[in-house]
């Protein structure tokens, strides 16, 4: 009877005579939001789950120890508006067009392991950009489905109302890739709510968010009308601090003043997404806004060609940005974890849950004098910038920046 007790005792995991753990990165301060994780602890992983999230977890017991002691260790980041159709359809912008970039070269090295395509492609051609992009990438690719049926082929196919499907999108969301498919995109339309209303339709039928980029009306449409009338609790608007006021409504008035409805409507449950893009994030709005405590939801890229030159790097520029104007590391974190991963409706990503899919973010925190520029080629000076040192995506190192997980030349 004795025997066997002790045999259950050794199977039960609690000692053991080998390695538990593939890899343990050891010493961190870990900052995960869903958890209320704040502080230095380790994390182990074993094939491609975290593992264990422990004080003091014995080096011992993994096959293969990473000191990360002054740097942080997060979930690894979601990036929830980028473009990554890329492609080669003759005269195409960002549905399989050269504008979107393959996602695999531009998530790793900013500590990003997902990323949310924003409406490149449409229901009539998101099955191509599965099989060619998604299928075939190490980055977990989720999207939004553009209510426009060819997604974003150019700004004039975006304004074929006839190609504007709900019943269809709806059906490619819910009976094919529901998996894959967490929310639909409205964008670029140069007409009333029109578009806005059957994406809507659509999110309604498939139970869905909506994305909204509503910056191309002359003159610009009412985004109190948007927020208060037409989105609904759970619904983005993207490119918060965007400053074309001659088709755009900003958020932000002429005397600086963050409008009144702007703080109702994040009240109501309307997400504010940054969306940084090439043309999206100017200073004459984000720093008025952040300074009346206007943050946003999320904080996102808007990844594409002609963004990720300019005012725009990547995702760890952008929240560098943020903090920047005052905002703290923890603050950032969640606005690239947790935060998109509930408007997105997946919480199984953006935390370090055990037993959760090992996808980590190893950030470092640069001191110095550097310079943050906005799309209008104004800089706002700071003394901080966060780095990727290293990111697991599903238990595999897929970015490593200074050899940290690597040994030692001899």
């Amino acid at each position: 009877m004795r025997f066997g007790l002790l045999l259950a005792f050794l199977y039960s995991g609690f000692f053991s005579f080998g390695q538990n753990y593939d890899i343990l990165l050891k010493g961190g301060h870990l900052i995960d939001p869903k958890n209320g994780i704040d502080e230095i602890m380790d994390l182990a992983i074993s094939g491609d789950s975290i593992a264990a999230v422990a004080k003091d977890i014995p080096e011992s017991q993994s096959k293969k120890v990473i000191d990360v002691k002054g740097l942080y260790v997060t979930p690894g980041l979601i990036d929830m508006h980028v473009h990554v159709f890329n492609g080669h359809t003759p005269g195409s912008y960002i549905a399989d067009g050269p504008t979107s970039v393959p996602p695999d070269g531009f998530t790793f090295r900013s500590g990003v392991t997902t990323v949310v395509d924003a409406g490149s492609s449409g229901w009539k051609n998101f099955r191509q950009f599965k099989t060619q992009t998604i299928d075939q990438s190490k980055t977990r690719v989720l999207a939004l489905l553009n209510i426009v049926g060819v997604g974003m082929l150019g700004r004039f196919e975006e304004q074929n109302v006839a190609d504007m499907n709900p019943i269809m999108t709806a059906h490619m969301i819910t009976k094919m890739f529901p998996d894959l498919l967490v929310g639909i995109k409205s964008a670029h339309y140069w007409g009333d709510f029109t578009q806005v209303d059957k994406a809507v339709e659509a999110g309604k039928l498939a139970n869905v968010p909506v994305m909204v980029d509503f910056g191309e009306h002359e003159p610009p449409n009412s985004i109190e009308s948007l927020f208060m009338e037409h989105l609904r609790p759970g619904d983005m608007f993207t490119h918060t601090y965007s400053n074309g006021p001659r088709v755009r409504e900003t958020v932000v008035d002429a005397n600086g003043q963050v409008k009144p409805f702007v703080f109702k409507a994040q009240e109501r449950g309307i997400v504010f997404d940054v969306g940084h893009g090439g043309g999206a994030f100017s200073w004459v709005q984000a720093v008025p806004a952040i300074k009346q405590g206007f943050l946003p939801n999320v904080i996102s890229t808007d990844l594409h060609i002609q963004s990720m030159n300019a005012g725009m790097k990547d995702l760890c520029n952008v929240m560098s940005k943020f903090m920047a104007l005052g905002l703290s590391i923890q603050d950032v974190v969640l606005r690239t974890t947790w935060n998109p991963a509930r408007v997105i409706s997946r919480p199984e990503l953006g935390n370090l849950d055990i037993g959760a899919e090992a996808d980590v973010a190893v950030l470092n925190v640069r001191e110095g004098n550097f310079g943050f520029t906005d799309v209008r080629r104004l800089t706002v000076d700071g003394t901080k910038k966060l780095e990727a040192e290293l990111t697991i995506r599903a238990g595999k190192i897929v970015w490593d920046l200074n050899g940290i997980s690597t040994e030692k030349f001899k």
